[in-house]
């Protein structure tokens, strides 16, 4: 019997059996890594993408801690979209097959309430469902969580990016203390390890994302006259048209005139520096975050606590003085388990700094002619996503939840269209998938949010 054998746990027969006739033979790296603490009762946080196996990882744990004599909540998993709650939701039942008379529920948004409330009336053992709508039926009464013994949240990293933290925060609040955390996410940036501290006892970290090197950055410089530097840019990116890219400057002038340039040659581009007033510095970070603009052009200092995962390159426009912020600027790609790429311009005057900037590393890098990268013909591709501002938010008592629903409901958009939702206190930034843009503005416009209509539009790019 091998290692990886769902035979190999202290599962119950029926389990097993049931595993058998779902053709659940070997268990995935997620499953042989993540059940054993599962199934021990452990907290863990786990890097799993879609396709892992991680539902059944938690699912077949969730499902052996139940206790059926008792009608109550006893599991919860909070999913960021209606489509992956329904997508868990089935994959739960299928799990449980085995188990006579268990009651899996799944709530979320864009549905009537009532059938959901009579549901609830009859008890349940497992819920899944969306932050928005658990939410309000914790607010009305209908869903108790004080015996919960399992909370769930997959997709993590997701929720967080379309603005969840809120719901998650209040949904936490009405559980237990003592109860087994699950935390599942593709990524893991910062925000996630601050949720896992403020959620979590002592978890076990499981990572099975091994076949890149989390820290692989490819390093070139590419040596250019002075008067070359934006031409030789623009030739990068066109080369490498990486997803998104942060260009650093060092200086404010240096930015503006940047980002200008590269927008007259088409690219999705906007700047950042100290200049600009609080609201338009997060409107630039919210649209480089939600994949609606592909080349942020900034200082170091308008950088800080910039933090986007899935970073494609970090272009140095010019080489900094100090080898240590080299470290720092090129330390933001290659995050996402997937090779970074940091690309360097240099003059012929600039010699000492890579060398310094080499030593610190302790390696040579290679080096690059710009005039031997093909650059596609065309224009460049445009953004995956476009950025939708609703003239509403916090002070409107509008939530993430709000906004999702009203895009998902009759006549909507799916909830896999829809990225990040920023609220902030008199707006909010939704990040719609560009196809589908133009449905998502008329689905705003003849649907209310919260009891009433606001104004949306399309934030377009100015440079």
């Amino acid at each position: 019997m091998t290692q990886t054998a769902f035979s190999a746990l202290h599962l119950q027969t029926p389990m097993l059996k049931n595993l058998a006739s779902l053709g659940y033979a070997e268990m995935t790296p997620i499953q042989a890594h993540a059940l054993p603490l599962i199934l021990a009762g452990k907290d863990v946080i786990a890097k799993a993408k879609t396709g892992s196996g991680k539902t059944a990882a938690f699912g077949i744990g969730l499902l052996t801690h139940l206790v059926m004599a008792s009608s109550r909540v006893q599991a919860l998993v909070l999913c960021p979209t209606r489509e992956l709650a329904d997508q868990v939701g089935k994959e739960l039942r299928r799990l449980a097959r085995f188990t006579d008379n268990i009651k899996i529920l799944t709530l979320c948004g864009g549905v009537p309430f009532g059938p959901q409330l009579a549901s609830l009336g009859h008890g349940a053992h497992v819920v899944v469902g969306t932050p928005g709508r658990l939410l309000d039926h914790l607010r009305r009464g209908s869903l108790d969580l004080a015996s919960l013994q399992t909370l769930v949240l997959d997709e993590a990293d997701r929720m967080l990016d379309m603005g969840f933290q809120e719901d998650i925060s209040k949904l936490i609040a009405a559980t237990p203390k003592k109860k087994q955390t699950l935390l599942f996410s593709a990524t893991y940036p910062e925000a996630i390890t601050e949720l896992s501290a403020t959620l979590q006892y002592e978890p076990a970290e499981v990572s099975v994302d091994e076949t890149h090197d989390e820290n692989a950055i490819k390093q070139i410089i590419y040596e250019v006259a002075p008067d070359e530097r934006t031409a030789a840019v623009a030739q990068i990116l066109g080369h490498f048209r990486p997803e998104s890219a942060l260009v650093f400057c060092n200086t404010k002038i240096e930015c503006q005139e940047v980002a200008a340039a590269l927008v007259e040659r088409g690219f999705a581009a906007l700047a950042i520096h100290g200049d600009l007033e609080q609201r338009e510095r997060d409107q630039v970070l919210t649209r480089f975050a939600n994949k609606s603009v592909s080349v942020l052009v900034a200082t170091d200092v308008a950088a800080r606590g910039l933090d986007i995962k899935e970073l494609g390159a970090v272009i140095n426009y010019e080489l900094p003085r100090n080898p240590e912020i080299h470290t720092h600027r090129i330390g933001r790609t290659g995050r996402a388990g997937e090779q970074g790429l940091a690309l360097s311009l240099m003059t012929a005057h600039e010699s000492r700094r890579v060398q310094a900037i080499e030593s610190s590393l302790g390696c040579s890098i290679a080096r690059g002619e710009v005039a031997s990268l093909a650059v596609v013909s065309g224009r460049p591709p445009a953004p995956p996503m476009v950025t939708l501002c609703i003239d509403g938010g916090r002070k409107n008592k509008l939530r993430p939840g709000d906004i999702l629903g009203a895009l998902t409901g009759e006549d909507g958009i799916a909830g896999s269209e829809v990225g990040r939702i920023d609220v902030s206190d008199s707006h909010a930034y939704v990040a719609i998938v560009r196809s589908s843009a133009g449905q998502a503005l008329a689905c705003l416009g003849r649907n209310k949010i919260k009891g009433r209509f606001y104004k949306v539009r399309r934030v377009e790019n100015t440079g």
